[in-house]
């Protein structure tokens, strides 16, 4: 087949334009397309008055190798390349029969159900422990903690549970990370196969919606037990057993006081395991502190975006509700930008500790609610912000997350204050039309005591320059909500090129916990290369 790029025709083009295009790209009659198959397709909104979908396509015609050879120099024009060749490290008979410990993959979030499916499928039978709860009784805890129906639970919320954060997130599907060797496109004919709607393996930045990722994680968890593998919840890792000398893994202890053997440990524990890091720490594992992002969530009336980035096309069907990503490069040194933007979504409660204030937001598939919502965080480095070792990090993010907390009336309410009043540095005594989302509710307030100085310094920069590419950034009604400090994990856990610890032989860091990771699909596509890493592994030690 031969796939072409760029194809561009206007938003209400007729059905046959673009077979009508590929034809004229090809310099062939539209007679001689034996197949035509959509690959992606894409907005271009840089003129609002003429907005145009952009369109990748895979064709079939005769003599395919002719037309390549004649249009060898058009670079949007080449084969179409051979999909990615799924891992050839089949397990043994002694991993069937139990002769051998299974691998064992702590996290049922995408990193870790992703290493799972793969490993089940080349035959381990691997054992999925989760701390949290399967995702029907997550949602009712979540829920009900947001709705005021249920005390916060802390092994059963946002970031803990089956699904990961990324359960109660916009479920988006794109990454800003290049990989070229079919792992992002194995993750979303995946999720299809686990039920997500195929149009995810067309459209640009593809979404599934919380609502509808419940549905697709528990197909993942169903075809991971018919390939003989078993998941298991409210099974917390609380240490591991090393070998004395090799320092090798030897077994997982949970808190329930079993042990279970094992030569191979994913570990894909999510950003949010502090309690994990401390005792890995404790064990010794080699690990760093990494580069993160704090800040607030803000919120505009979604029809101010929706102008914004679509003009007189706003409302149009296939355009849906806009987004955006914005950077600011801040006079103190600080880069502002953007985080997770949620288009037609919601604010919600974030936190994984008692005592704790921590935003994020949703968004269901609909993307249809009034308002729109993302992170506008500050970057912070260890060396210039928390050089205090390894775990500093996780301190500085505790350290805000229950000044939130305090400002917000110590009761999971969340600090607000409208934007006009956080520029000039007034409390919010009272809100204007735009109507917060935070559940479990807010409290008006002043956030300059909410973050450190220069990040409050940074995003007051931020939000007039921001207005400048997106008119009405800087409305003084909308709203800031803090605090956003979970935006990646404040620590890596070193590994080697074969994906090992550094210094734990056995041990698999993996995914958004580990430092390898941001996001559901670059999650998920970490989960499979750990997962090859480990059938490599093991079969390389039979016995």
């Amino acid at each position: 087949m031969i796939r072409i790029h760029q194809l561009a025709l206007p938003l209400d083009h007729p059905p046959q334009a673009l077979a009508e295009l590929v034809a004229m790209r090809l310099k062939l009659p539209e007679a001689s397309l034996a197949e035509l198959t959509l690959f992606r397709r894409s907005v271009d909104a840089r003129d609002k008055q003429a907005i145009q979908l952009v369109y990748s396509v895979d064709v079939t015609v005769a003599d395919e190798a002719a037309v390549l050879g004649r249009l060898r120099r058009d670079p949007d024009i080449g084969p179409t390349p051979a999909p990615k060749q799924r891992p050839a490290w089949p397990a043994a008979a002694d991993f069937q029969g139990g002769v051998r410990p299974r691998p064992i993959v702590i996290g049922a979030g995408p990193c870790g159900y992703f290493a799972a499916l793969s490993l089940a499928q080349q035959g381990y039978r691997p054992l999925l422990l989760e701390r949290g709860c399967s995702v029907n009784q997550r949602t009712a805890d979540t829920f009900g903690f947001w709705k005021g129906r249920s005390p916060f639970n802390p092994n059963s919320n946002v970031q803990f549970g089956e699904g990961g954060a990324g359960t109660f997130s916009d479920g988006k599907l794109y990454s800003g990370v290049k990989e070229s060797k079919g792992y992002g496109r194995w993750v979303l004919e995946e999720l299809v196969a686990s039920g997500a709607n195929p149009e995810i393996l067309v459209i640009s930045k593809p979404h599934i919606g919380t609502f509808k990722l419940v549905g697709v994680v528990q197909q993942l968890r169903a075809r991971i037990e018919a390939l003989g593998g078993e998941v298991r919840f409210e099974q917390q890792l609380t240490g591991l057993d090393l070998d004395p000398v090799t320092r090798a893994v030897r077994a997982v202890q949970l808190a329930d006081g079993s042990v279970i053997s094992a030569e191979a440990v994913v570990l894909a524990i999510g950003h949010s395991a502090r309690d994990s890091f401390e005792m890995l720490a404790g064990l010794g594992v080699t690990m760093e502190a990494k580069p993160f992002s704090i800040g607030f969530r803000i919120e505009h009336p979604q029809d101010l975006v929706d102008a914004a980035r679509w003009g007189d096309f706003a409302g149009h069907p296939l355009l849906g509700a806009a987004d955006y990503k914005l950077v600011h490069h801040a006079s103190n040194g600080r880069s502002v930008y953007t985080f997770c933007m949620c288009p037609g979504g919601l604010v919600v409660g974030a936190t994984s500790e008692e005592g704790m204030v921590v935003t994020n937001g949703m968004s269901q598939y609909s993307r249809n609610e009034r308002n729109a919502n993302s992170g506008i965080v500050v970057g912070i480095t260890p060396d210039q912000d928390y050089p205090a070792g390894p775990l500093a990090g996780l301190e500085l993010q505790r350290h805000w997350e229950a000044r939130a907390f305090e400002l917000g009336g110590s009761n999971y309410n969340a600090p607000v204050q409208r934007l006009a009043d956080f520029l000039v540095g007034v409390a919010s005594k009272d809100l204007g039309p735009v109507r917060p989302s935070y559940a479990p509710g807010v409290t008006p307030t002043d956030l300059s005591t909410a973050l450190p100085a220069y990040a409050i310094a940074a995003i007051r920069e931020a939000l007039p320059a921001f207005a400048k590419q997106i008119p009405g950034f800087d409305l003084g009604d909308a709203l800031l909500t803090g605090v956003e400090t979970r935006t990646s994990s404040p620590v890596r856990i070193t590994r080697d090129k074969q994906f090992q610890s550094l210094n734990t032989p056995g041990l698999f860091p993996a995914g958004e916990g580990a430092g390898y990771a941001g996001g559901i699909l670059s999650a998920g596509i970490d989960g499979l290369k750990v997962a090859e890493a480990v059938a490599r592994s093991l079969s390389h030690t039979l016995s």
